[in-house]
């Protein structure tokens, strides 16, 4: 249990590292986090590590993964980013975030390193550098029997780049962060594939044929071994569920079926198959049906369509660019009944506005834009001009904060089930900080309710 103190000191810590080159700006460069780790003694090398990179997926994948190691009874260390509410949800020991105090002996530990690489950089260490440097350090400490490491951004000179995975996923590739990554889905693909090792075991989710020609080529180079969703493993079946669904997979090593998962939408059920596809690339043998089955059932993926309230209901969804906000729309289309949506969305100013937009446009009926406490959000001025464009001004709506729009939204959307037969619904969505700040507000008007 954290003690007050402990949570004083993660806030001193929180600050420090906010102080630093924040992760949202990038100077492509492995130099700073080789130097670090280098002088830390290279712990990430204590451990075998999976490494997880893409453009969507990534998080929900990373948790499918810990899951069945876990069941596997591994010990089990995850690094993710971003974070819904508390960066200590990046770093997770066996399936929990990690401990304040624990935080705290990990940051003592690497203080006077960072301060160190610090003074003979040209440029001090970002904040991810920092935390992901911390990370490797806490996985060695406890110790993990595996890591299972996600992208920041990119891949090639990504800080996570430095580990020696023995298996790399690359989820699906999108146009994303393309201020960094490159103008075509090529360049992107090409820095994605940076994670790619030499005579590793590399997972290929189902690609767009250019990315997927580029991926390969770099498999080849590396003389690595590719499993390819809907080649060497695929989806079999999927059936919507009560809560969720009910899938089947083909594995590399053999079928598994009616396996329930507890999660929406059919690309979390190719995230499962994908999951269950790299794990076995590390045994090198057909998991345990029932083990699996008990893995799928226990997975969460916060802020990742999460019904956060009934009465009326309330999803959270951390869709940030338009492949996310197409599967959120094509989820919400065929999974649920809702007579009328009404959408709350706070979108972050480097991000394709008018793409989100022009996604959730087939099936949100109204639409309030708003903006999270990010300095990063789109001016509401900024996205109300872009909605108005792709949904006409009757149905577009705008209040300057997030708590606003989600109070008027959940207002509105209770008048309408008092005078309709069918159910109308919130979803609220456009970036992991609008979905972490909306979980904290929708609960506290849970609460209020309850009161």
């Amino acid at each position: 249990m954290a003690t007050p103190e402990d949570l004083e000191v993660i806030k001193v810590i929180e600050a420090a590292l906010m102080k630093r080159w924040p992760e949202s700006k990038i100077e492509p460069s492995l130099d700073r986090i080789s130097a670090l780790i280098d002088a830390l003694g290279s712990p990430q090398l204590s451990y075998p590590t999976v490494h997880i990179g893409g453009t969507n997926g990534k998080t929900s994948t990373s948790r499918m993964v810990d899951a069945l190691f876990s069941e596997l009874e591994y010990r089990t260390g995850r690094f993710t980013s971003p974070h819904l509410e508390s960066f200590l949800e990046r770093i997770s020991i066996k399936g929990e975030s990690i401990k304040p105090a624990e935080l705290i002996a990990t940051y003592n530990d690497i203080a006077l390193y960072l301060d160190l690489i610090d003074s003979r950089s040209d440029l001090p260490l970002s904040y991810f550098e920092a935390i992901t440097a911390m990370a490797f350090v806490a996985f060695a400490e406890h110790p993990v029997d595996i890591g299972i490491i996600e992208v920041g951004m990119g891949g090639d000179w990504d800080a996570t780049n430095i580990v020696q995975s023995a298996v790399s996923v690359l989820m699906p590739i999108g146009l994303d962060h393309m201020e960094y990554l490159g103008e075509t889905i090529e360049e992107i693909a090409r820095t994605k594939s940076g994670i790619i090792k030499a005579e590793s075991h590399v997972v290929l989710a189902a690609q767009e044929p250019e990315v997927a020609r580029i991926l390969l080529e770099k498999v080849v180079e590396k003389s690595a071994i590719p499993y390819r969703e809907g080649i060497e493993f695929a989806l079999a079946k999927r059936d919507i569920a009560v809560g969720g669904q009910l899938i089947s997979v083909q594995g590399i090593y053999g079928e598994y079926t009616e396996i329930y998962l507890p999660l929406h939408g059919a690309h979390q059920a190719s995230n499962a198959a994908i999951a269950i596809a790299t794990v076995e690339a590390f045994v090198g043998v057909k998991l345990d049906e029932d083990l699996a089955r008990s893995a799928f059932g226990k997975v969460l993926s916060p802020g990742r369509l999460e019904i956060l309230h009934r009465d009326p209901t309330v999803i959270v969804d951390a869709a940030h660019n338009p492949h996310g906000a197409s599967a959120l729309a094509e989820t919400l289309r065929s999974e649920f009944d809702f007579e009328s949506i009404f959408c709350v969305l706070g979108i972050l100013g480097e991000k394709d506005a008018r793409g989100v937009l022009m996604a959730l446009e087939p099936v949100v009926d109204r639409l309030v834009v708003t903006k999270s406490d990010s300095p990063r959000a789109l001016p509401v001025s900024e996205l109300f001009e872009a909605a108005v464009a792709v949904f006409g001004i009757d149905r577009v709506f705008k209040e300057e904060d997030l708590n606003s729009a989600i109070t008027y939204a959940m207002e509105q959307v209770t008048l309408i089930n008092q005078v309709s037969e069918g159910v109308s619904a919130v979803v609220i969505t456009g970036s992991v900080v609008t979905a972490g700040s909306a979980r904290v507000i929708v609960r506290k008007i849970g609460r209020a309710e309850e009161a």
